[in-house]
């Protein structure tokens, strides 16, 4: 007998697209009010959220949901101090609630929702004092790597970093946050690579997702990316007195 006849079909979870450039973040679809949940986590006074539209097979899933979770909590879709249950965000992404509990569980651990017994899992509120204490740790692990690396890395590998400063220069000129925050991160990410220890990209990584408010101007994500560009700059020129004011300064202003 032919097995496939038998096979499950494959379930399928409709989450937003990552934005992977400045375009697509811009063209990313949003959420639109899907059908309410049915069981488990009480919903009924819960906001509404935008259902989004491509389908993504069930290999992953769980890693789909989990970065339009961060994509929605980054834009303010998911709001601070809001309760979400894993049911209802289940329906409204179109699939069991199951993937969507386990990505909330990785967001607990990040600290950007915590659980509510009985309701789900209410996001963060982070006020100024924790994210100044969060630049704070940013600072601290991140401005004696950038100084190092300042005395050792080669001009031309810096220089190769110059399409990743420029993306963040553009991706802030959008005004989006969301956009913003992953040219950012990845900005970051190259810059701490050349250290060559993955598990201080982690960290750093982690902590700059904390560390991401989920408000704030143009203007600001304007002078953040052209920072990201005067620091390589001097880099590339090897000015260790401009690049030590210009890391202090940085995470000074993430502050």
């Amino acid at each position: 007998m032919d097995q496939r006849a038998h096979a499950a079909p494959a379930e399928t979870a409709r989450v937003p697209a990552q934005s992977r450039s400045e375009e697509s973040a811009r063209e990313a679809p949003g959420f639109r009010v899907g059908p309410p949940a049915a069981r488990g986590e009480h919903t009924h006074s819960e906001p509404p959220i935008r259902q989004p539209r491509p389908a993504v097979q069930r290999a992953s899933v769980r890693g789909q949901i989990l970065d339009a979770l961060r994509t929605a909590l980054v834009g303010g879709e998911l709001a601070p101090g809001e309760v979400y249950s894993a049911p209802a965000l289940g329906e409204r992404f179109g699939v069991s609630a199951t993937p969507v509990r386990e990505a909330m569980q990785q967001l607990a651990l990040e600290g950007a929702v915590e659980v509510v017994p009985n309701r789900g899992f209410r996001v963060v509120e982070r006020g100024a004092r924790e994210l100044a204490e969060l630049a704070e740790v940013r600072a601290l692990i991140e401005a004696p790597v950038m100084l190092r690396l300042a005395r050792s890395v080669p001009a031309e590998r810096w220089a190769a970093l110059r399409p990743l400063a420029e993306e963040s220069v553009r991706a802030a000129a959008t005004g989006c946050r969301v956009t913003y925050a992953e040219a950012d991160r990845a900005f970051h990410r190259a810059v701490l690579a050349l250290a060559g220890n993955e598990q201080l990209v982690q960290i750093a990584e982690d902590l700059h997702r904390r560390a991401v408010p989920l408000r704030g101007a143009r203007a600001d994500l304007m002078a953040d990316a052209a920072e990201h560009a005067a620091l390589l700059e001097a880099l590339i020129s090897g000015e260790l007195d401009s690049v030590r004011r210009l890391v202090a300064g940085h995470f000074a202003a993430a502050g």
